[in-house]
């Protein structure tokens, strides 16, 4: 029985799936594009398109992009942007969680306890200090500076707590 070439429509698909990721090479900061292991002509594609500000320019230039991955092997590209997308997952999960947090503690007076409870190791009187002033600042409606430090602290806490 022969082997079946995949249709027309299927390769269309993998041609834009390829180009799509061209796009997110473009989106990459410099070191970031840098650690791939580019061919010369795919990276100096993708520097060429971030200077491109034309649309049809630009589509073309991003086309092109797409043409030039077809002999690169996307593996390790797509690999690197899933971990890329994954440290902004858990960084954003961070930030809400220290925020979730945050506004526990100033809004649940035994806050302070269950924060200790979950991390023991924390500075107490410099956290009562903060919070304190976090709600005197958010009574008297001034500027949030406490409230800003008490976000400091606690995702430093946090942060080592998940290391």
């Amino acid at each position: 029985m022969p082997e079946e070439t995949p249709s027309k429509s299927q390769r269309k698909r993998e041609m834009l799936a390829l180009q799509e990721l061209g796009v997110e090479l473009v989106e990459l900061g410099d070191e970031q594009l840098a650690a791939l292991d580019l061919p010369d002509a795919l990276r100096d594609a993708v520097v060429q398109a971030r200077r491109i500000t034309r649309f049809e320019a630009r589509r073309r230039q991003l086309q092109y992009i797409g043409k030039l991955m077809r002999s690169v092997d996307p593996g390790p590209i797509r690999a690197m942007l899933d971990e890329r997308r994954a440290r902004a997952h858990r960084q954003t999960a961070l930030l809400r969680h220290v925020e979730a947090w945050r506004e526990r503690l100033l809004d649940d007076p035994d806050g302070l306890a269950k924060l200790l409870a979950e991390q023991p190791g924390a500075n107490v009187s410099r956290l009562r200090a903060l919070i304190d002033s976090a709600r005197r600042e958010r009574a008297e409606a001034r500027s949030p500076h406490s409230s800003r430090e008490l976000f400091r602290a606690l995702r430093s806490l946090l942060e080592e707590g998940d290391e």
